[in-house]
């Protein structure tokens, strides 16, 4: 029986992958381009069935890799969608995950049923197939709920980092300019930031200095949480 069921997928449970960018200073979205099926030809979130043999975060990993060649990344769950005609054929439940990651470290290699992968700005997302829009719309809420709970960062700076850039990834996140000052404030104000005692190099303006995430008071608060009101 174990070896009938090994590969075989639930066709009416599947996952869909999130994986957020950070680069020009804006949010892009990671889309696969459909190369089978009834959705061929469209965008879509990286998505598949879950087969019998794997847990669902092993399938997201796998799925994520299989259609775009990126993998090692941390994928945490974000909700599930079971809406009843959110697929046309046949009732299918689906659990999407995200992430947050830096495009360039990533090469995309699209694959399994996609035949393209690359990264769009939010602001460029075509119309997806399915509920994928409002999949994305939860996963953009959800980090904008997140950003203002836990320190967001770690993954989609440089190792040292000026405030501005650290400014200008929270307003990609939460879509609106922030006051400098007011910004900076209360960010310094929860001591997970320290001063390198650096300054930017071969720039045309003014260097500004450099800081880094203090790991332990990072991994602190976002375990413990805290309200950040901006």
């Amino acid at each position: 029986m174990k070896k009938v069921l090994q590969n075989t997928t639930i066709d009416t449970l599947s996952i869909d992958c999130l994986i957020f960018g950070f680069k020009k200073n804006e949010l892009d979205i990671l889309l696969v381009q459909h190369g089978e099926g009834i959705s061929k030809g469209k965008w879509a979130l990286p998505g598949g069935w879950i087969t019998y043999n794997e847990s669902i975060d092993k399938s997201a990993s796998r799925i994520l890799n299989d259609l775009t060649g990126v993998s090692n990344i941390y994928l945490e769950q974000l909700k599930a969608f079971g809406g009843v005609n959110r697929y046309p054929t046949k009732r299918v439940i689906t659990i999407a995950y995200y992430a947050l990651v830096k495009p360039e470290n990533y090469t995309l290699h699209p694959g399994f049923t996609a035949t393209d992968a690359k990264w769009f700005r939010l602001s460029e997302v075509p119309h997806l197939p399915y509920d994928h829009n409002m999949i994305l719309l939860e996963g953009v809420k959800y980090l904008k709920h997140k950003v203002r709970h836990e320190p967001i960062g770690f993954n989609l700076l440089p190792k040292k980092f000026t405030l501005l850039q650290l400014q200008q990834l929270y307003e990609a996140i939460l879509d609106k300019k922030l006051d400098k000052s007011n910004f900076r404030r209360k960010l310094l104000k929860m001591n997970f930031l320290e001063a390198c005692k650096e300054k930017q190099t071969a720039v045309s303006h003014r260097a500004a200095g450099l800081f880094q995430f203090n790991k332990r008071t990072y991994n602190n608060l976002t375990e413990k949480g805290f309200t950040f009101e901006l």
